[in-house]
């Protein structure tokens, strides 16, 4: 199905990140005639540094609403006429989380509610949640909260009764070169002669700010409500982008921060049971969905995963090395990056 968003209303939460941004840019490229666009976010500044380059004067429909998702009543006065969510805001910093934990459940969690009981009260139509591979099997608290923000937008199609709403979510991996990655800390760091390597057998799944603003359009075409979207893209070793960047760089193995994962999952063996392959992407369907099955296999042409089957960084079947992570760095993250050979 495809997405028209010219004539609607749509809200971005944590619209001033790195996504929220592209998907702004995206937007109002693809779809002039869109009635309104939120950017929803707690940030002043960058809602201010984002008004300089997509001015509220020259684009009419956008619109800048400071406030924080914790905050059910500021959220239901923001999408007051709104039909399409997009709920991208979260405290997403692994270490952070863990040294500050009941800031990063109030935000993800607690907020994730708020976002969802504000869309139910004031008559949105559709809302795709933003996951994270670290929600599969979680051993950190960050993971742990998008799971259970996954499961409170997921639980919602349960219980939406004649209301019209469709809730989905996207689950993705590294965002390359969005606020906080890899990517910029490496290129930042590499004049230093010295990047910090976690682990050297570390992997990582790999998607770029495009991928994941069409993976967000093509759940809100597609979404029936209550699945969760995967995408099969590439993995990386850490080891191949600290070389990409800095090949006269020395890595310095630092071992592995509070809570993180050597390798990364985004389909648990348990989901297999639910688990379907779209062709670009998999789709993890609700327990009990709201809707018919078969239906839904016959008209997105969805095949059962085998029984078991788990979509893991380390035993991906696509990977980026290093002269392909440098391609992408240009496409994606800085058109003049250069390296230097070895000396």
């Amino acid at each position: 199905m495809n997405l028209d968003l010219n004539g609607k209303s749509v809200l971005i939460t944590g619209g001033t990140g790195s996504l929220g941004q592209k998907l702004t840019e995206e937007i109002l490229t693809r779809w002039p005639k869109v009635k309104r666009l939120v950017i929803f976010s707690r940030d002043e500044q960058k809602q201010y540094q984002m008004n300089l380059k997509w001015s509220d004067k020259e684009y009419k429909a956008i619109r800048y609403f400071v406030g924080d998702v914790r905050d059910y009543d500021r959220l239901v006065r923001a999408m007051q006429g709104i039909e399409f969510v997009i709920h991208a805001a979260a405290m997403k910093h692994v270490h952070i989380a863990e040294y500050n934990p009941m800031e990063c459940v109030k935000t993800n969690v607690l907020g994730a509610e708020n976002v969802v009981n504000a869309c139910f009260e004031t008559g949105v139509k559709n809302v795709v949640a933003l996951s994270t591979d670290k929600a599969a099997a979680p051993i950190n608290l960050y993971g742990a909260t998008k799971l259970c923000s996954d499961k409170l937008f997921i639980a919602a199609n349960n219980i939406k009764g004649w209301n019209e709403i469709k809730l989905s979510v996207v689950r993705y991996g590294n965002v390359m070169g969005s606020n906080g990655s890899v990517i910029p800390f490496f290129l930042n760091k590499r004049d230093e002669g010295v990047l910090p390597i976690t682990d050297p057998k570390m992997t990582r799944f790999n998607i770029s700010l495009q991928g994941g603003v069409d993976m967000v359009f093509h759940a809100m075409a597609n979404a029936w409500g209550g699945e969760i979207f995967v995408p099969k893209i590439p993995s990386y070793l850490i080891t191949d982008v600290a070389e990409a960047v800095g090949p006269n760089c020395e890595q310095k193995v630092i071992g592995i921060r509070p809570g993180e994962k050597v390798h990364e999952e985004m389909i648990t063996s348990p989901d297999s049971y639910t688990t379907y392959d779209l062709g670009k992407y998999y789709a993890i369907l609700p327990q009990s969905p709201v809707w018919n099955l078969d239906d839904f296999i016959e008209k997105m042409g969805a095949t059962k995963v085998k029984e078991g089957f788990n979509y893991n960084s380390a035993t991906n079947d696509q990977w980026v090395g290093v002269e392909e992570i440098r391609s992408l760095i240009r496409e994606h993250v800085d058109p003049n990056f250069k390296v230097e050979a070895h000396a």
